[in-house]
């Protein structure tokens, strides 16, 4: 009820064209040329806001389809996908629904999986991602996070049993850091491109995670990195030439400079909100975007 008319935070009709606008603007600068060929999103209240993202702001001349499930997160706050048929062809799609077996009453987001074949080749599966907050404290919440780590691993063991050369992407809002428990030992997503083995994941965000200057989100003055994208080994180290593989320089938190704002209480930059608190301000986003580079025969693809 915060986001009507009526509510807290006086959504509108404009304010609301006026953020499907920043984000098509956020999409465009990403991609250069072009935008993403995949794109995930976090807190979506319905199908219809990645609907009208695609058809009523430039993007509708790329012909994006849109991937969501509705979820019973007690919020009503879900994960959906956008993408580009001539570059990613969907085959199917799953939602993963998370039943904590210690709190039947609590939910959350479901976790989306999406097939899809990149450029008419080779197979990729995306998994998108908004794990449990952090309400409540980190220690008291953990548990949650580890659990729908847990779901996500056993749907990627799953598949590597059906597919040893897997080739997956695990991206999204994890409230978690690359080295707690829920996405070292319960994902087994590594931090070093040297310790990951076949059937291990590794998580590009653990190297920018140890940038003070620069993360996906700011807290209390602090950079961090909450938002992830993980790999799986096969997509990692594809030895092809002419298959499909993660660009070698790895995943990048896209921060230009008309995505910050002066931080006044603790110097330095942060993300420029669409809100702070109540007060509508008129920015992007509390977090930054982050993407990484598919390669396939010199063609550069980017999952965001």
């Amino acid at each position: 009820d915060d986001f009507t008319k009526e509510g807290i935070k006086r959504w509108s009709f404009y304010r609301y064209q006026q953020k499907l606008n920043n984000i098509y603007k956020v999409l465009m600068a990403v991609g250069g040329w072009e935008p993403p060929a995949v794109v995930g999103f976090c807190e979506l209240e319905h199908r219809k806001v990645l609907e009208d993202l695609i058809s009523k702001t430039p993007l509708r001349k790329f012909g994006y389809e849109v991937v969501y499930e509705e979820s019973p997160d007690r919020r009503g706050i879900d994960v959906g996908m956008i993408y580009r048929p001539s570059k990613f062809k969907c085959l199917s799609h799953e939602a993963i629904r998370v039943d904590f077996p210690f709190d039947a009453y609590l939910k959350t987001r479901d976790v989306l999986h999406v097939q899809g074949q990149v450029l008419g080749r080779d197979t990729l599966s995306v998994f998108v991602n908004h794990w449990p907050s952090r309400w409540g404290g980190q220690a008291k919440s953990e548990p949650k996070r580890v659990y729908v780590a847990s779901l996500v691993r056993q749907r990627i063991d799953e598949l590597y049993q059906q597919q040893p050369s897997l080739k997956a992407i695990v991206m999204g809002d994890m409230n978690d850091h690359a080295d707690n428990k829920s996405l070292v030992e319960t994902l087994r997503a590594r931090g070093e491109h040297a310790e990951v083995q076949p059937g291990d994941l590794y998580n590009y965000m653990h190297a920018l995670g140890k940038n003070w200057q620069l993360g996906s989100h700011k807290y209390q003055g602090h950079w961090g990195t909450l938002d992830h994208i993980i790999v799986t080994e096969p997509l990692l180290n594809e030895p092809r030439p002419n298959a499909l593989k993660a660009a070698a320089d790895g995943a990048h938190i896209f921060a230009a400079r008309f995505l910050l704002e002066e931080d006044t209480r603790h110097l330095g930059l942060q993300p420029y909100r669409t809100y702070a608190g109540p007060r509508f301000i008129g920015g992007f986003s509390d977090h930054l975007p982050i993407y990484v580079d598919l390669l396939y025969n010199e063609i550069r693809q980017r999952i965001e």
